[in-house]
């Protein structure tokens, strides 16, 4: 596509960003042959700069760290299903050391009260009175680990947050700090024990990200790192390097929702989304909220490829974790052994892509 065919305002642009929203013509009659590439933006340029941090400690899973990212530059949360041992928490631990961000970890039991993850009043013999004393919530990388061995009351509690971003105890507000992002885990091959989350509650998470065993030449220098005499969690203090703050963060948070969105592309969310309700194979199909996930999450997807405009590619690679986990297959479906990654690529595609 030569033309996107997307407005470029001027009122949203940066002193030192090239505007890579403009036509394929205008760049070709205004820009001279020094500009910079739209790669060279600044949320590609921060992303390079995390993402070669991480790569010290954190090997492979390319896919699971864009998305993370994308989350994280979107302002949503994460559902990542897969086995244990896999680097989740270690991701979150370098992500938070890169970031600057302050990191905790929530391991989830069914004995898992609200007021665990929450806080609770406690009572301070200095001043008489009670005081709050804040839970592991008040963070911002939070990694709830195996979420679904927690019962459906702290399910609620947590999720309540996640949307509000703030807590509220005995009628007072406790704000928690930005950027805040959640990454909950569950494991999908065991069942004992465990408490599903709900259509509704799952909804709340803007990707679900799917976490697979690494490659040969991945598991190698995983191994490699264990050969340097200290593990990788030490490296995590010693080695790794903030190359960011949550100030930038906010700001490139705030770069990613300028992101210029064409009508036609709109329309091809909303397509998309509407489909779901519509497709044979799916008994239950996707909310609104759902088009306002991709929405959001291409958008983040554009800016880390450099771009202040949204494509219908941006679009398509974020269709599967922002859907996956909102459409529930029907009973047909399931006895077959078919998935809801199947099925929704296969509705992709039957959907004509605009062509501007």
């Amino acid at each position: 596509m030569n033309d996107p065919g997307i407005p470029n305002p001027p009122e949203i642009l940066y002193p030192d960003e090239v505007p890579p929203g403009a036509s394929g013509r205008e760049r070709a009659s205004e820009a001279p042959k020094a500009e910079p590439e739209a790669s060279s933006s600044p949320v590609a340029e921060w992303a390079r700069k995390v993402v070669a941090e991480l790569n010290q400690v954190f090997i492979g899973q390319e896919e699971l760290v864009r998305g993370v990212l994308a989350a994280l530059l979107a302002g949503g949360h994460v559902l990542i299903e897969s086995v244990p041992g896999l680097g989740k928490t270690l991701l979150v631990r370098a992500l938070g050391k890169v970031l600057g961000c302050a990191f905790n970890r929530i391991q989830f039991t069914p004995d898992l009260m609200p007021s665990d993850v929450t806080g609770s009043p406690v009572f301070d013999e200095r001043i008489h009175d009670f005081r709050f004393r804040p839970g592991p919530v008040f963070t911002q990388l939070l990694l709830a680990d195996e979420i679904n061995r927690a019962p459906a009351k702290t399910h609620s509690a947590l999720l309540e947050i996640m949307q509000e971003a703030h807590v509220t105890i005995d009628g007072v507000n406790h704000p928690i700090e930005r950027p805040f992002l959640v990454m909950a885990t569950q494991n999908p091959i065991e069942s004992e024990g465990t408490y599903n989350l709900p259509e509704a509650q799952l909804d709340r998470f803007l990707f679900k990200l799917v976490a697979g065993y690494p490659s040969t030449e991945e598991e190698t220098n995983i191994l490699r790192l264990h050969t340097r005499g200290q593990p990788p969690d030490a490296e995590l203090t010693a080695g790794l390097a903030t190359v960011t703050g949550a100030a930038e963060v906010r700001a490139m948070q705030r770069r990613c929702a300028e992101v210029l969105v064409d009508e036609h592309v709109l329309g091809y969310i909303a397509a998309l989304v509407r489909k779901t309700r519509r497709w044979p194979t799916f008994s239950l199909g996707a909310s609104p909220r759902a088009g306002v996930a991709v929405l959001r999450g291409a958008r983040s997807i554009a800016a880390l490829e450099g771009r202040d405009f949204l494509l219908p590619d941006d679009v398509q690679e974020v269709a599967l974790p922002a859907l996956r986990h909102r459409v529930m297959l029907t009973p047909e479906a399931e006895v077959e052994g078919r998935g809801p990654d199947e099925l929704l690529t296969e509705l992709i595609r039957s959907v004509e892509v605009p062509l501007r």
